[in-house]
């Protein structure tokens, strides 16, 4: 996986830190590049102060659907947590997490309010590091006031207080959250946290669960001036991934069915000859579990001659594939990734999944028609014939 070969020499934190909390006070459009929306009438609950001081990059708030727990990462002024709000509706729930205490404060302003309009309370906003989603700020901080740190000793009670809250009461639980999102903010962090980040998405989503990132992109690796500049970080270019290191940081974390759901067709910047443009990345968290061979099989329809799943399956177009029942859904659901993409085969006698015998995976395996058919459909075949003959109706 590309990583960054320079590191910067300045508190990337602080220099974020600063700019956001300047960005809370005053609008600055240096922060970040124009969006449009698909559901602009979400929008109009939501208070202008809160619209021109809020950043971002793209629009991940329209894949969010009824009944969703979404997590939005580096919230700011939630703007993008409100939308989602009214999208999820009274049966689910928006948590938004940020560092920066003045566009916490900023959001929490105007819950009430927002909560009468659309008529019901479903988001709460969290301190927090988002590449560190187990360790809740509001205690540690009261803890911190009783305890301040004033020798080593002190540092370490301090790191042994932070690990017990986060075994204790993590900020975000594992499996709780169906949706992550991010608008611009991912390429905020520091380098070295960036795998941790991953990480922390995979964790906190439920099985099936999905993440869809928000982020600025470029098409070479920054240079040393770009990534000295805490300017260029703050505004969200000394930190922008690669391209391709985007979609493998998902990957890498554990993350399938990874796909590219919109491709800035312009730059947003061009620094030193490098394009900085933005991009809307979707993943999945898989589940993981016994394949059950209950004689099923996908046909895929093309137009690729051949294509090669995340597991290194092969599917051929036109044929039928052996699959196990976990990736026959997975390619066959009509609101998953492969939508449309896959003919399903099912068996005509259904095998019941407590009785069905772990699959035996080949990276190009075919279902032989008999297989679905079952064993005993030729047999059957012929009695019907029979009968069919020994009546006036076909013969």
């Amino acid at each position: 996986m590309p990583e960054q070969s320079i590191t910067p020499t300045y508190d990337v934190e602080n220099a974020v830190l600063s700019r956001y909390q300047a960005g809370a006070q005053t609008h600055e459009p240096s922060l970040c590049c124009p969006t449009e929306y698909q559901d602009v009438h979400y929008l109009d609950v939501i208070p202008d102060e809160i619209l021109t001081k809020d950043y971002g990059c793209g629009d991940p708030t329209r894949y969010a659907i009824p009944g969703d727990t979404v997590l939005d990462l580096g919230c700011g002024a939630g703007k993008n947590c409100y939308m989602v709000a009214q999208k999820v509706g009274p049966t689910g729930k928006v948590i938004g997490v940020d560092f920066n205490d003045v566009m916490l404060n900023l959001a929490r302003k105007y819950q009430g309010a927002i909560a009468t309009k659309i008529g019901f309370h479903n988001t709460e906003f969290v301190k927090g590091k988002i590449q560190d989603l187990k360790l809740p700020f509001a205690p540690l901080q009261a803890w911190l006031q009783a305890n301040p740190i004033t020798t080593l000793e002190d540092i370490a009670r301090y790191e042994t207080k932070g690990d017990r809250l986060r075994a204790e009461s993590p900020l975000i639980a594992d499996e709780s959250i169906d949706l992550v999102i991010s608008n611009c903010v991912l390429n905020l962090v520091k380098p070295r946290d960036k795998q941790q980040l991953f990480q922390e998405i995979h964790r906190v989503l439920k099985k099936g669960g999905r993440a869809v990132i928000s982020d600025i992109v470029c098409d070479e690796p920054p240079t040393e001036k770009i990534l000295n500049d805490p300017e260029l970080w703050s505004g969200c270019i000394a930190g922008a991934f690669l391209e391709a290191e985007f979609l493998q940081m998902f990957e890498a974390a554990g993350f399938s069915s990874v796909e590219i759901l919109n491709y800035g067709a312009e730059p947003w910047q061009t620094i030193d000859g490098i394009e900085f443009r933005s991009m809307t990345v979707r993943a999945y968290k898989g589940e993981k579990a016994i394949g059950r061979e209950r004689h099923q099989a996908v046909i895929y329809k093309g137009p690729w001659k051949q294509i090669q799943d995340d597991a290194g399956r092969t599917y051929f177009r036109g044929e039928r594939m052996a699959v196990c029942d976990q990736t026959f859904q997975r390619l066959t659901n009509p609101n998953g990734p492969y939508a449309g993409q896959f003919i399903p085969v099912a068996p005509y006698q259904a095998i019941p999944p407590e009785t069905a015998a772990p699959f035996n995976y080949h990276p190009e395996a075919r279902r032989d028609p008999q297989e679905t058919k079952g064993a005993d459909y030729q047999l059957t075949q012929l009695t019907e014939d029979d009968a069919c003959c020994r009546t006036d109706s076909c013969c």
